[in-house]
């Protein structure tokens, strides 16, 4: 009796410790935006005694216990408090230490419901398919990247060449002969992050690496929103690759999910015995084309969490932006549904004004604590004014994927050549909108799965007018207004569509035209980091002119990009037959001599090596609105680029 009343008093005098009123307060409104400093398990010391002290948010629940291997799982040895009607139960559990593997068996008699549920905030987790949470305190890794954080300010502004490299953890690259298994956090520091750097990207962009039980998911349902995925080792060694590319000059992105979460039993679904995290309304709480549910983003607790998740990315791992996944999802209540299978919201509409909230208060809480953050929302609809700030009405975002751009110009590239001509407008059509938002232009990791095949493999042609249509595409890409973005394999020339559970086709770098395409890529990070043109206002109208944008029949575009007084303008020729055009005239602004500075069709690609030996002069004949003018010859499928005198 001596004891379990001493082990009580340590537990309430560790709640008082851990627990203010205000704290109480703070998450109870859903402004404490660091739930993982109170929640969760965190080694404490309290007493002279060392243990663990556990907290979790279960307010419905009549009955929380921990139970680990320390415990042999059994039910009632380590029974949890609620915390002054705050539905926060919390213990003290004395002589546990890191490493130890716990859940929380969670009971409600009023819905006769009994389960044991992973930590909604655990640090660490299992590896799949085991499911059990680990106490960690994420202390145990010294970070080296201080240069990084005072220059990445600037590397992650708008006015900065950003070019990302997006990257599938587990199929980047296996091991053969070695059962074929997936690299580890540090085999990836050690090969993945010179690779980026050999190439010239300027960040990258990780697909999930929260806590998932199913590979197939790609990371996208995830059940430890807090615990980076044991597949490829412990939280220190991913934070060691996350501090090798800064140390490197590369930022790190992370895809984030907060549109839904899977229903597997140890998850958030149902926590408490009750609908916690998600609506109670199928109407409102379940994606049935996903199998998920919905967070309830009226919820304080739930807004809470996830801003709360949002920040420990930032603080814990050092990462420079999120990717927000599915934002359309979020956004509209009747999103992938039929006439009576979603509720209107209170005005009538279909808008999610729960959704609306959190995402401005999510974006408005990273951008004050974190400045140099990317927020980059995946919104596909032309819902307005998402990377505008919420005191304008906007949603708050920096960034923005181009979904347009990219369903737009792939439906062109597609095309057999021949009949391009009457669809230039799908290229020219963004030229409305390009400066609405700030845009990122992505071929990402959707566009080559589910039978859509690879970037190359929906080129139209024979082998040499698919490779020649692919590096036409990138060349687009990288000198249109926006940031861009490529998902790993588009820069070696795969054919095949991305597997997951598979390596990237390596073995195609053997052959000269795959060698060509990452030297295009190289080529072209390069052009786009070095003139300032091409980035400093790809988010304004300032940095952009046509020249010609409606000479269908021959399926050629010519625009300029332009930067500040001293940066040189930049020309861009595209043309999209198969068929050289010779002598065609270009207006200029400037008189001089302009210089091919890169040509798409050089046989360092694998091109015919056509061009403009170096560049052009001008003559005093007018066109396109200019005194100057400059005749060109025009590879086939093929840009070429030259800059100002």
């Amino acid at each position: 009796m001596n004891k379990l009343k001493a082990k009580e008093k340590s537990t309430e005098k560790s709640n008082t410790a851990f627990l203010s009123d205000f704290d109480l307060h703070l998450i109870g409104e859903g402004n404490y935006q660091k739930l993982y400093e109170k929640l969760g398990a965190h080694p404490m010391v309290i007493d002279g005694r060392s243990g663990v002290h556990f907290a979790v948010w279960a307010p419905n629940a009549t009955a929380v216990s921990v139970v680990g291997d320390f415990n042999e799982w059994k039910g009632g040895d380590s029974p949890m408090k609620p915390f002054k009607n705050s539905g926060i139960w919390a213990c003290f559990v004395p002589g546990l230490e890191e490493g130890a593997k716990y859940k929380y068996l969670v009971e409600n008699k009023n819905t006769h419901f009994k389960e044991e549920k992973c930590d909604p905030i655990a640090f660490r987790s299992e590896e799949r398919p085991k499911t059990a949470s680990i106490v960690s305190s994420l202390d145990n890794y010294e970070w080296t990247d201080k240069n990084w954080q005072a220059e990445r300010l600037q590397k992650n502004a708008l006015n900065a060449p950003i070019s990302i490299y997006e990257v599938h953890l587990g199929s980047w690259m296996r091991m053969p002969g070695d059962d074929n298994r997936m690299l580890t956090y540090r085999e990836l520091a050690e090969k993945l992050v010179p690779y980026v750097v050999e190439l010239g990207f300027s960040h990258v962009e990780l697909l999930p690496v929260s806590e998932h039980p199913l590979d197939a998911s790609w990371g996208y349902q995830q059940t430890g929103y807090f615990s980076a995925t044991a597949r490829f080792g412990t939280p220190e060694d991913l934070k060691y690759l996350i501090d090798t590319f800064h140390n490197a000059g590369i930022g790190v992105i992370l895809d984030w999910v907060p549109a839904h979460f899977p229903k597997d039993g140890h998850g958030l679904g149902l926590f408490d015995g009750t609908h916690l995290y998600e609506h109670a309304d199928p109407r409102q709480g379940e994606h049935k084309e996903w199998g998920t549910y919905i967070f309830n983003y009226a919820r304080n607790e739930v807004k809470n969490f996830l801003i709360s998740n949002a920040l420990f990315w930032f603080e814990k791992y050092h990462i420079d932006g999120l990717r927000v996944d599915a934002v359309a999802s979020m956004l509209y209540l009747d999103y992938a549904r039929k006439d009576g299978e979603w509720i209107p919201n209170e005005y009538g509409g279909r808008e999610n004004i729960g959704a609306i909230h959190f995402l401005r208060q999510l974006n408005e809480t990273i951008y004050k604590e974190h400045p140099y953050a990317m927020m980059i929302a995946e919104e596909s609809t032309s819902w307005g004014m998402v990377t505008r700030p919420p005191y304008l009405g906007g949603l708050g975002f920096g960034f923005k994927w181009d979904m347009g751009w990219m369903n737009d110009t792939l439906v062109y590239m597609e095309r057999e050549p021949v009949h391009r001509q009457y669809h230039q407008d799908n290229l020219t059509f963004r030229a409305i909108y390009q400066f609405t938002e700030n845009f990122i232009l992505p071929l990402s990791h959707d566009e080559v799965v589910h039978g859509k095949k690879s970037i190359l493999g929906k080129m139209p042609g024979d082998d040499w007018q698919q490779f020649a249509n692919a590096r036409l595409l990138y060349s687009y890409q990288f000198t249109t207004p926006g940031k861009k973005l490529n998902f790993m394999g588009n820069e070696i020339g795969q054919w095949i569509e991305w597997k997951f559970d598979e390596s990237l086709d390596w073995h195609l770098t053997e052959y000269d035209r795959h060698r060509g395409m990452q030297t295009l890529f190289r080529d072209l990070n390069a052009l786009y980091k070095n003139h300032p043109a091409l980035y400093r206002f790809d988010s304004s109208e300032q940095g952009f002119r046509w020249i010609d944008c409606s000479d269908h029949a021959n399926s050629v575009l010519a625009y300029l990009r332009k930067g500040e007084d001293g940066d040189k303008d930049i020309l861009i020729c595209l043309n999209f037959t198969p068929v050289p055009r010779q002598q065609y005239r270009v207006g200029v602004p400037t008189g001089g001599y302009w210089r091919e500075i890169f040509n798409s069709d050089s046989t360092n690609y694998g091109g015919s090596g056509m061009g403009n030996l170096g560049g052009v002069h001008t003559e005093y004949i007018k066109q396109h609105g200019f005194d100057n003018s400059v005749t060109l010859t025009l590879p086939p499928l093929a840009a070429v680029v030259f800059e100002a005198p």
